[in-house]
Order: C-alpha cells, then sequence, then structure tokens
C-alpha cells in the first residue's frame, strides 16, 4: 500500500484531450513527513507513519514534541500510518506527489458532511407511508411501523429510523488522478470526495 494525507480544496472542471469536460476536486496531497518507520522486528508489522500539516509548539505535548523531534522536523496536526508500504522511505524523508501517476485508480478516506438529525426520507430515503387519503394527517414523511406488539415484542437490532446523519467515515474506491500539478502538490480526482472544503482525506492504493 502506498499513501499520503492531503486537504480538500474543492471542485472544478477541466478539459480532456477529446474536449470532454470532467468534474475534478483538487486535493492538497502533502507534503508528508515520515516521523516512524515500522518493522516486524519491533512492531511485529511493517508500516510508515507520515504527518501533515503545521501545529503550534504550545499546544504539543513534550512527548509528541520529542517524537518529532526524532524524524527532525516541526510538531504536525495528521498522522497516518500506512501498513505494508510500497514506498520505502527513511525516518525524516518527505512523500509527496510524485508517488502517483495521472491515470492511476486510488481511494480516498474522508470524513463525510454532517447534516445533523434528519428523517428517515432524508436519512434513508423513505418514500413516506403514503398518499394524502384515507384519513391520513400529516403522516406523508412518517417511517411507519418499526415492530410487532405481541411477537417479536421488540425493535430489532439495525432498523432504519431518525437520527444523526454524516459525520461518517466514508471510503470512495476507484477514482481517478486526472492530473498532478507537483509544484503545488495538488492533485485533480475524477467526481467528488467526502467532506467539506478544508477538510483531511487519506489517498492510498
Amino acid at each position: 500500500m502506498k499513501g499520503i494525507i492531503g486537504k480538500k480544496i474543492g471542485m472544478t472542471s477541466i478539459f480532456d484531450q477529446s474536449g470532454k469536460q470532467i468534474a475534478v476536486t483538487i486535493i492538497e496531497a502533502g507534503p508528508c513527513v515520515v516521523t516512524q518507520v515500522k518493522t516486524v522486528d519491533t512492531d511485529g508489522y511493517n508500516a510508515i507513519q507520515v504527518s501533515f500539516g503545521e501545529k503550534k509548539e504550545k499546544n504539543t505535548p513534550k512527548a509528541e514534541l520529542n517524537h518529532f523531534a526524532k524524524a527532525s522536523t516541526s510538531p504536525k496536526r495528521f498522522v497516518k500510518e500506512f501498513r505494508n508500504p510500497d514506498v520505502q522511505k527513511a525516518l525524516g524523508e518527505t512523500i509527496t506527489t510524485e508517488i502517483f501517476a495521472e491515470g492511476e485508480k486510488i481511494e480516498i478516506v474522508g470524513t463525510s458532511k454532517g447534516k445533523g438529525f434528519q428523517g428517515v426520507v432524508k436519512r434513508h430515503g423513505f418514500s413516506g407511508v403514503g398518499e394524502a387519503t384515507h384519513g391520513q394527517h400529516d403522516r406523508s414523511r412518517a417511517p411507519g411501523s418499526v415492530g410487532g406488539s405481541s411477537y417479536p415484542s421488540r425493535v430489532f437490532k439495525g432498523m432504519r429510523m431518525a437520527g444523526q446523519t454524516g459525520n461518517e467515515q466514508v471510503k470512495v474506491k476507484g477514482l481517478k488522478i486526472v492530473k498532478i500539478f507537483p509544484e503545488k502538490n495538488y492533485i485533480l480526482v475524477s467526481g467528488s470526495v467526502p467532506g467539506h472544503n478544508g477538510s483531511i482525506v487519506l489517498i492510498q492504493k
């Protein structure tokens, strides 16, 4: 696996060689610093720990300061491990967009936008109880029955009901890298990416 931490900038559109317009998401990917290298001998598995985003030293615990000092880097806000890395990097080295290529398929993990408490129509796509006939009143967006009375006398776990919508970890697979701007650390990915502008995402393959 290879990966990098990035920040979602926003969406735009570009034209390919055939003149077709493609909607893309701009992601500022890295540069990320390798702050720890884990091996089977020392930790029981192979992984590299990468960090992204600057953090004030006064807001960083001393243990973290010492951890980042070993990599000869300033304190970082976001830290992520990538197991069994394809890219071999030493402690303190930098990972940039050069590990990816245009046209490559990737996966992106992000946190979806939170939409607060929502009903079953918006949260699960229910169509409502039915038409506004047969004496029904204000029932068009109701969930309907949620369980039997005498049997099973309870509501089954996992029943789709109203509740908090969004603000969940989402992985989108099969996204294509359309364009890379290495001088700005920008990666243009076809389609949409979960999260609001400025949110942190993980790009991996």
